[in-house]
């Protein structure tokens, strides 16, 4: 995290246009002053990295101020210096909050170590600030699978994460994209570096370039301080790019420039930063068709598509149910305190008989759903999975000359005429469209209207959800209670 601006607080104007000229050089802003009142009032208007500090000041004690920035909010790093060092002095600004302290005069050298320890203790104290608040329901997690196509998978990540390539992950949701993209960065040698994620599809498009690149103090309305942007907390680590088809035109031309430069500028902003991220991208589009229509950059896909890596659907694998049944049964048995004895031969056969068209996400929340409603003791039976019955698996891609209608009832023979290449479903069957929009009116009225909770309840993301409440016309604020939700209103 570059340091860009320092103040200097020091009443010997020798050694304080010296150190101004010397971090000017560095191309860092510099406020120089010589007392703690002028000091004071930079500090009210303005936010600094850091501050060089003397110990003995015309209008006070350096350590004085030192103990007052340690009650402010947002603080700058404070290094102090002194021409009379001693242990005890060295103790004393140390326990008041300094970060580092300095004995006059200091060489360039000494300044360039001064400097780049403050660089990186803020890129750790930003990032971990980010970590504390970032929540991922996919964290703990492993890709799980015994099948031919998972172990093809994990040997590709083996031998993909060991390199600097950008990796496009390209699966249908629920398939475990991200669990991959985790992999990849355990296994590289960025692993003690940053792992930074960005959910494309979850923040508002007038929002998501200052999520990407960071903003200035006032590039727009409600900014009220500096912010790094999701690129800088990845700083010699990883970035995910989740759900990158879902970035608008604007931001995809901005986008690119970080691929090809490693370079940005923040909002509102005029300095160029250099970044040092690996970049891993998901989605669950093809891509290739949405560049065909036009709604994404051909030349950021070529960017974005160094390495492919496609995560096969759960009914590609349909042999690896049992397992991930089971080892999800444990999980949820310890989660929510329910003794289960084991998956019932039936639960099984309706396991391995379901679609899944929500992939390894639906088998999750069915075997969540099947542990609570399970009595303790008993085992998991097929009727507390909550699958409709008697649903066979269908081929991912019906023939358009025979598409595949699936009935609950079953159809008569006739003997004088052939058998019809439809199966016509009866009358009071609905269609799979109506079930999923029963469900997930189902799901919202069940989280009070709170899109946010139902988009989780359901494993899409919010703007999914958004999109089918359009389709189903109830998705005005006015019908729909949306406590919760960040707001889509704000404007840069």
């Amino acid at each position: 995290m570059p340091i860009e601006k320092i103040i200097i607080l020091e009443d010997d104007m020798i050694v304080r246009k010296n150190l101004e000229q010397q971090l000017r050089q560095r191309r860092i802003d510099v406020a120089s002053v010589s007392n703690i009142a002028a000091a004071q009032e930079y500090l009210s208007k303005d936010s600094f990295d850091l501050m060089f500090v003397d110990v003995r000041l015309p209008d006070g004690q350096g350590t004085d101020l030192l103990r007052e920035l340690q009650m402010r909010p947002q603080k700058p790093l404070v290094v102090m210096m002194t021409g009379f060092g001693s242990i005890e002095s060295a103790v004393e600004c140390m326990r008041n909050g300094a970060f580092d302290y300095l004995i006059k005069p200091f060489s360039s050298d000494q300044l360039d170590v001064t400097l780049k320890k403050a660089e990186n203790f803020t890129q750790l104290l930003k990032v971990t600030q980010y970590l504390s608040h970032e929540e991922s329901e996919d964290s703990g997690y492993e890709l799980l699978g015994k099948s031919q196509a998972m172990e093809t998978l994990r040997q590709l990540i083996r031998r993909v994460a060991r390199t600097q390539a950008t990796v496009l992950i390209q699966g249908e949701s629920g398939t475990g994209k991200e669990l991959v993209a985790r992999a990849l960065y355990r296994q590289s040698p960025r692993s003690t570096g940053a792992f930074i994620k960005v959910n494309c599809a979850a923040i508002p498009e007038n929002l998501i370039e200052s999520e990407f690149f960071g903003h200035e103090k006032g590039a727009f309305t409600g900014a009220l301080n500096k912010r790094e942007g999701r690129f800088e907390l990845a700083h010699g680590g990883t970035i995910l790019l989740d759900e990158v088809s879902e970035v608008s035109p604007q931001v995809q031309a901005k986008l690119l420039r970080v691929l090809q430069e490693r370079e940005l500028e923040r909002v509102g902003g005029n300095r160029t930063i250099k970044v040092d991220v690996r970049v891993i991208a998901t989605t669950n589009r093809r891509l290739e068709e949405s560049v065909e229509k036009k709604e994404f950059r051909q030349d950021l896909y070529f960017r974005l598509n160094v390495v492919p890596i496609p995560v096969p659907p759960l009914r590609e694998r349909i042999e690896d149910v049992p397992f991930l049944a089971e080892q999800f049964m444990h999980r949820f048995a310890r989660k929510h305190g329910v003794r289960v004895q084991g998956i019932s031969a039936q639960a099984f056969e309706a396991l391995k008989a379901h679609n899944w068209p929500g992939n390894v996400r639906e088998l999750q929340n069915v075997i969540e759903r099947g542990v609570i409603l399970t009595t303790d003791g008993d085992a998991l039976e097929a009727e507390q999975l909550g699958l409709s019955p008697g649903v066979e698996k269908t081929p991912s891609k019906p023939t358009p000359e025979a598409p595949l209608v699936v009935s609950s009832a079953p159809t008569p023979v006739r003997d004088t005429a052939p058998m019809p290449t439809t199966v016509e479903p009866t009358k009071d069957m609905p269609s799979l469209a109506e079930i999923e929009k029963r469900h997930i009116l189902a799901m919202l009225e069940s989280t009070g209207g709170n899109r946010t909770n139902a988009a989780k309840q359901l494993g899409i993301s919010i703007r999914t959800l958004r999109n089918k409440l359009n389709e189903y016309g109830v998705a005005s604020r006015e019908e729909v209670n949306v406590e919760g939700e960040e707001p889509e209103t704000q404007t840069p």
